[in-house]
């Protein structure tokens, strides 16, 4: 039975056919609007579109030729395990062996594929997104996660109904994987630095595994909204958000702490706080990383995304390690495949994200690793507080990632005449924010390069109906607010977009 896109609840069809929306489908994950009890908004997806959904995902592993065995796990949401128990049920119709590792972080989940040998995994999952959203991240080629053309390929088959349902599928719960996934995170790590670390989790599933893991490394943690609360009672584990990140501040302050360490909703995510109460954005830490990681391994090579800091480029410590960096399209799938094709030590996202290959990591975004490398770096320099080596960067002025809302269906066409309308002023000769256009970066979206170093940009979220927006200057916060308004500008040229999420 081909999926529906426009079924309401209570009704008949509703729990009688299958509800996918298309725009669920997105460019290296799948997130739908699932419903909740204080939205009068449609639902996008229903459980039998959860089922067609496993179904679809097996068949497309089959044909790439993954083998059978899958690992599937949940986020801590009132209904994901529902969702998590439809879908395998699904990937079971499709002749799938299910390995179910549980209540899981997404970097649990990817490191179970390489624990339990299992080259595919699907987690279920909505990330930071609000209460009402889900989603499922998947892979078939570890440590890498669907990306463009996987997407479109499974949204094809789900769509169309184009399911080999094969039977002979499985099904098996994993016992106690989490404290095997937390065992091998503190494998062989032990902190000689006495670090009082806020361990920020926003009552999402980090709350059952960030405490223990930095304790276990020999931090004194604080912890931070860790008791798991899937109403979210404060705010949305996201920290890259401001609220979160303000929250953090004020807990460091309070508690004399050295760091706040702060994690998204399923855990691939770190945020970071100074001792001193500063909010690191997420690319500068990867600056900081960087520099520690290159002085250990001569001419690393980075990978990070466009929205990221230009310091990567211009920063005299990389530059005397001779590190080099190259600016990908932004996403967890697509920074990961990049750092695997280029071989890279690492690479980071504006978002948190953060990737590190062996002997660090193993290719996947872990927030917990990402922690860990945070305090071992301050271990590596016991005379130096995590404000001071922020000090030491260059000082560059950016924004937060800000996100006007722009509807799924418009969003990428609105981007097409953005990318456009700077390329025409280009070529024109036309002035940005007052000074002469000298680069475009359109690897996705288009990033402005102003003569002065200054720059802006603007892409189409991945997994929500917004755009993003980031600028940043290394002359002056002038300078960032006359970009910004430039940008804004253009953007106000399309009637779709709309509010934005946070100011500049």
């Amino acid at each position: 039975m081909k999926p529906g896109d426009s079924y309401l609840p209570n009704t008949f069809e509703f729990e009688t056919r299958p509800l996918v929306k298309p725009t669920g489908f997105r460019e290296y994950d799948a997130r739908w609007w699932f419903g909740h009890p204080a939205s009068e908004r449609p639902p996008e997806l229903n459980l039998l579109g959860v089922q067609a959904l496993g179904m679809g995902l097996a068949t497309l592993i089959r044909r790439l030729g993954a083998g059978p065995d899958i690992v599937v796990g949940h986020d801590f949401r009132s209904y994901s395990l529902g969702i998590k128990l439809a879908l395998a049920q699904g990937l079971m119709a499709g002749g799938a062996h299910v390995r179910d590792i549980g209540l899981a972080l997404s970097p649990m989940a990817y490191y179970a594929q390489f624990a339990l040998d299992c080259p595919s995994v699907a987690m279920v999952t909505a990330s930071h997104n609000e209460n009402g959203w889900t989603g499922v991240k998947m892979g078939c080629e570890r440590p890498l996660t669907f990306g463009p053309d996987e997407m479109a390929q499974l949204r094809d088959i789900v769509l169309s109904g184009d399911f080999d349902l094969v039977g002979g599928g499985s099904y098996e719960a994993i016992p106690n994987f989490r404290e095997r996934y937390i065992e091998d995170l503190v494998d062989g790590v032990r902190i000689g630095r006495k670090l009082k670390v806020v361990a920020a989790c926003g009552n999402g599933t980090a709350g059952a595994f960030a405490p223990e893991a930095l304790e276990r490394i020999g931090c004194e943690v604080v912890p931070l909204d860790a008791e798991l609360d899937f109403s979210f009672p404060r705010y949305n584990p996201n920290p890259e958000d401001m609220e979160m990140l303000h929250a953090i501040r004020d807990k460091v302050l309070e508690t004399g702490a050295d760091i706040g360490l702060g994690f998204d909703g399923d855990g691939d995510r770190c945020g970071v706080v100074d001792n001193e109460g500063n909010e690191i954005f997420a690319d500068k830490v990867g600056v900081m990383l960087a520099r520690d990681i290159s002085a250990r391994h001569p001419s690393a090579q980075f990978v990070v995304d466009v929205k990221s800091t230009g310091l990567f480029m211009t920063d005299p410590v990389l530059k005397e390690q001779g590190a080099s960096t190259d600016y990908w399209k932004t996403g967890h799938s697509h920074i990961k495949r990049r750092v695997k094709e280029l071989d890279a030590i690492a690479g980071f996202e504006k978002s948190g994200h953060f990737f590190f290959n062996p002997p660090i990591g193993r290719g996947y975004d872990d927030g917990l690793v990402t922690a860990i490398a945070v305090c071992q770096m301050l271990d590596r320099n016991p005379d130096r507080s995590m404000a001071d080596l922020y000090r030491a960067l260059p000082l560059t002025f950016g924004s937060p990632t800000m996100s006007p809302h722009c509807a799924d269906e418009i969003k990428y066409e609105v981007v097409d005449r953005v990318v456009k309308r700077f390329a025409d002023m280009k070529q024109a000769g036309e002035a940005v924010a007052g000074h002469p256009i000298v680069d475009l970066v359109t690897v996705n979206g288009v990033r402005v390069v102003a003569d002065d170093g200054t720059w802006g940009l603007v892409r189409a979220s991945s997994n929500k109906p917004e755009l993003v927006v980031v600028v940043e200057s290394p002359v002056s916060e002038e300078r960032k607010i006359a970009m910004f308004r430039a940008v804004d500008a253009i953007l106000r040229e399309n009637e779709e977009v709309g509010a934005y999420n946070q100011s500049i």
